[in-house]
């Protein structure tokens, strides 16, 4: 018996094909928003449900740590404070004044690191957002009752313009 292929190729070689819908993914990640054509949203909504149904499993799989911080003591204006030291050779320059601190720290328990890892393989790294932890503290809890999938929803737009492409908004729940 032939069996038959489990994604689509798209018109696309595979590296640009996958490539493609990491960009879709991260930008759905990140907007819970976006248009594309009707064969690339129903792509990008397995893998948009599998991403968050793994948030969903390890969401709360960490422990709280205590870790001891050192930084730079900050003055009332938010400036580190300096303090004037003497060389060796008897030149004196600025040093930056250190206190060490502890704080409270998520720590990963091996499962959710793995998770973590998996996500950060599908989604594109983005400046100033991390995707990961939207998953996780944004997103998981929005939909931690709910059953298993249909975490994602595709809205036929009609054809496009230029081309006749069937268009789709694929948008999170």
């Amino acid at each position: 018996m032939k069996k038959l292929a489990t994604n689509r190729k798209l018109g696309r070689p595979t590296d640009i094909r996958m490539a493609m819908l990491k960009t879709l993914t991260t930008d759905l990640i990140m907007h819970g928003k976006v248009e594309t054509t009707l064969a690339r949203a129903k792509e990008v909504k397995a893998m948009a449900d599998s991403l968050i149904s793994l948030a969903i499993k390890e969401k709360d799989n960490f422990e709280m740590v205590d870790v001891k911080v050192v930084k730079a003591k900050l003055d009332a204006k938010g400036n580190k404070e300096t303090e004037l030291v003497k060389s060796k050779n008897g030149k004196e320059y600025l040093k930056v004044v250190k206190e060490e601190t502890t704080e409270k720290r998520q720590k990963d328990m091996p499962s959710r690191l793995n998770a973590r890892r998996k996500m950060m393989k599908t989604l594109n790294k983005v400046k100033d957002v991390d995707l990961t932890s939207k998953l996780f503290n944004e997103i998981a809890p929005k939909y931690a009752g709910k059953n298993v999938g249909g975490y994602t929803r595709i809205i036929k737009a009609g054809p496009r313009r230029g081309d006749g492409a069937e268009v789709a908004i694929l948008q999170l729940i």
